[in-house]
């Protein structure tokens, strides 16, 4: 008989996650570079659009926690939009559902993704918000197991996690044994540099994973 469980209860740790899918973390710089080699320039007026949005974000945040929807709207979908992920040739889906077969049918796991940012209709990249006091380091649990979901299992998958104050990036690959890393932890708090570089992190992923 199939069992059938949601991913934010299968698999609620970072070991989980490498035990259910033979995750292998590579810790070599080399393997996730688009983080932080060959990051493209931003513009002026890109950079004064990124002040506005933290100015925003630290007026609300200054009243207390912001909820997981508040976040999107002051952070996530701004940062999308600027780095031309609603424009050709990406596709926006909100809400999506994600299922994953595991042990020949036995167990079957199933999730929604906060965006799913596609291109060509393959699953590139995966952004998980998390209400602003839980760590970013809780989403990345599920957000491995929605980047295991993509069925173009020859394409490096990206996520985004994000609590509003902080984001993290993850590039996960199948080839062969999947392997993941992640990129250091940026902080919105700290200064508007910390911005313009996800920014400028967001542009590559975009580049590489364009036609």
């Amino acid at each position: 008989m199939t069992k059938t469980e949601a991913i934010t209860e299968a698999i609620t740790s970072l070991t989980d996650a490498e035990t259910r899918f033979g995750l292998i973390r590579i810790e070599d710089e080399e393997f996730f570079t688009e983080w932080f080699d060959g990051l493209p320039e931003i513009t002026e007026a890109e950079k004064a659009s990124l002040d506005v949005l933290r100015r925003r974000y630290l007026y609300h945040r200054g009243g207390g926690d912001l909820l997981e929807g508040t976040v999107m709207l002051l952070v996530v979908s701004p940062l999308l939009a600027l780095a031309g992920f609603y424009d050709p040739p990406f596709r926006i889906k909100a809400e999506s559902s994600v299922e994953l077969v595991l042990d020949d049918g036995e167990e079957v796991l199933r999730g929604r993704i906060d965006v799913l940012v596609l291109q060509n209709q393959f699953w590139v990249m995966v952004l998980e918000s998390k209400k602003t006091t839980l760590s970013v380091w809780s989403a990345v649990p599920q957000t491995l197991a929605y980047l295991m979901a993509n069925p173009h299992t020859d394409k490096p998958g990206f996520g985004m996690v994000t609590n509003g104050d902080d984001i993290l990036f993850i590039k996960l690959t199948q080839t062969g044994t999947p392997q993941y890393n992640l990129s250091r932890v940026f902080a919105l708090f700290t200064s508007k540099r910390e911005l313009y570089e996800i920014l400028q992190v967001l542009k590559h992923i975009g580049e590489v994973i364009s036609p």
